[in-house]
């Protein structure tokens, strides 16, 4: 079969023939008596094993290598192709979703569209700087249009504050375009791109965004909940009072939730409810009155030491009556219980401090709040049996009659 007779059955040009010819790829098995190459069967077979082996990637080397090495091993290059098709794939992948955002952000010149590609750029930086640089600069082009989506995704990732606050103003400037992608952060399996969600909706103004941030005031995280709560809270939404005290009698974050408590406690309506609210958040905590805990602390001393006291007399009873064998076992015994006391005493004396930081807590969050309800409480705590309970709640009351 002649070479133009080949090229029309297998899809290979002429030219390409001959240059597979030149680098010993393939030779025609003979020449007509005219001087035209001439193929067999053979050679045409082998035409279409170099054809497949290249649809699979392979260079025109690792071709004539699979053909004409008898030491070639298929599976290691196989491998090296895989994973040059997955890199290649992540390639044109992170290609087509820049061409995505630079589409959507509509750009009307070519200008606009470079001032997209610019910011994608400094966003994908692995420098801090140059990425906090790039969200500030989102904006600074008059007219430009800015990729909101590209914005979103960089803060939900983001894990430097300095970087992710000028995120969030980025997104603020952009309008809200940008809280309904912030909204199926909210859904996201990590509780911590949910956090970040909700810092950064809090950043917008009322509206959609407090309608989001009352959803996030469900979640199931903790750490999501109480930014919720603080953004809610600062709105003046009441809703987030559970959380706030919450916060407070955990000791989370306890400042700041006070400090929002006091400012929906200028609603004297709400005043008394988040006085109550703290005053059983903190019963349901643990907190007892000074005088319980003195005398639950003494109780468990006092015990302690008893039951000491009775395995040790039972113990040299036991040694009296016995020989010098079974008093081991009662000294091994007398040990054993004294080092139980000890454990006991330290655990009543923890519990007995951390009450005492809780009624603190207590009243320096009532600090703020108006109404009887909270001073009737500071009044109980200026007599607490803890000196600093005591003085906190004494000085508060004293600058609210002054």
């Amino acid at each position: 079969m002649l070479i133009g007779d080949v090229a029309r059955r297998s899809g290979v040009s002429a030219r390409m023939l001959r240059h597979y010819e030149s680098l010993g790829l393939v030779r025609p098995t003979g020449r007509t008596e005219a001087g035209y190459r001439e193929y067999s069967g053979d050679d045409i077979r082998r035409i279409f094993h170099i054809e497949s082996l290249r649809s699979l990637g392979l260079s025109l080397r690792d071709v004539d290598r699979a053909l004409n090495d008898p030491g070639f091993k298929p599976a290691e290059l196989v491998d090296d192709l895989i994973r040059q098709t997955r890199d290649r794939i992540t390639r044109e992948t992170e290609l087509l979703t820049r061409l995505g955002r630079i589409g959507a952000a509509e750009p009307s010149d070519w200008e606009g569209a470079l001032h997209i590609v610019a910011l994608l750029q400094g966003l994908g930086s692995e420098s801090a700087g140059r990425r906090q640089r790039a969200a500030l600069s989102s904006s600074s082009v008059a007219g430009a249009p800015v990729p909101v989506e590209a914005l979103v995704e960089a803060v939900l990732e983001e894990r430097d504050p300095n970087v992710a606050g000028a995120l969030r103003w980025a997104l603020t400037q952009a309008g809200e375009d940008g809280l309904a992608l912030l909204a199926q952060g909210l859904d996201a399996p990590a509780a911590e791109v949910r956090k970040r969600a909700v810092q950064c909706i809090a950043e917008f103004p009322d509206g959609e965004a407090t309608a989001l941030l009352r959803k996030a005031l469900a979640d199931s995280d903790g750490g999501v909940r109480r930014g919720a709560a603080l953004a809610l809270g600062a709105r003046g939404v009441t809703e987030a009072i559970p959380a706030l005290v919450e916060m407070v009698v955990e000791g989370i974050h306890d400042a700041d939730a006070a400090d929002v408590l006091g400012m929906l406690a200028l609603d004297l309506a709400v005043a008394d409810r988040i006085a109550e609210g703290l005053v059983d958040g903190f019963a349901r905590g643990g907190v007892e009155s000074a005088g319980a805990e003195s005398v639950a602390t003494e109780s468990a001393t006092t015990g302690s030491a008893t039951s000491g006291s009775a395995v040790t007399e039972s113990t040299g009873t036991e040694s009296a009556a016995g020989d010098s064998a079974d008093a081991e076992p009662g000294a091994a015994e007398s040990g054993t219980a004294a080092g139980s006391g000890a454990a006991e005493s330290a655990a009543a004396e923890q519990t007995a401090a951390d009450s005492a930081a809780a009624r603190r807590r207590l009243a320096q969050a009532l600090a703020d709040i108006p109404g009887a309800s909270a001073a009737n409480v500071l009044a109980e705590l200026a007599h607490d049996d803890d000196r600093v309970v005591a003085l906190t709640a004494t000085y508060i009351l004293r600058r609210r009659s002054a």
